[in-house]
């Protein structure tokens, strides 16, 4: 009888007809997951990059003194830079709307003006002038402006902390006024 134990648990160790599905079922779940991870943080990074474009070209819009995209003719480098932005993230499907103002706020030196987010838009902050450089010798270092906002990503990996995780990603970008 002892025998005949010993030589079914031979046989059962020996026998690899069922190792393949086994190992399948093992690490199937981990390669889905990490294929579903590689695919959400694409995502996160191409509207990061996104984002970070709409600053720039807000910042740039805000820089010069004249707007050619803009409707009104009397626009203020704020308001021109706001206009930008939201036209840059209309423009990558992005809902404008969900844009907040950094948190928290961006602190620049001031080149003799007010540096606090100016108030013509509730979503992205506008700072102008900011010194974009230090002074040197005394003489005024060189201004500019600055364009900042956090807009929301949401992850969706299942079984994760992260799934349904929304995170805020921020973008700025600073640009030399064009009148100096």
């Amino acid at each position: 009888m002892l025998n005949s134990a010993r030589s079914i648990v031979r046989r059962l160790a020996s026998e690899t007809r069922g190792a393949e599905i086994a190992e399948a079922a093992a690490v199937l779940p981990l390669m889905f997951m990490m294929i579903l991870g590689i695919f959400w943080f694409g995502q996160a990074f191409s509207m990061y990059g996104t984002i970070t474009r709409a600053a720039q070209d807000g910042a740039r819009a805000g820089a010069a003194p004249y707007c050619t995209t803009c409707v009104h003719a009397a626009r203020t480098p704020a308001a021109n830079a706001f206009s930008a932005v939201q036209a840059a993230l209309v423009i990558a499907k992005l809902d404008p709307n969900k844009a907040r103002y950094p948190v928290p706020p961006l602190v620049f030196n001031s080149c003799g003006g007010p540096v606090a987010c100016d108030g013509a838009s509730t979503k992205v902050c506008v700072q102008s002038p900011v010194q974009l450089s230090t002074t040197v010798g005394g003489a005024t270092g060189v201004c500019g402006i600055s364009v900042a906002f956090q807009y929301p990503f949401q992850f969706k990996l299942p079984f994760t902390s992260l799934n349904d995780q929304q995170i805020w990603l921020s973008a700025s970008a600073r640009v030399r006024m064009e009148n100096q």
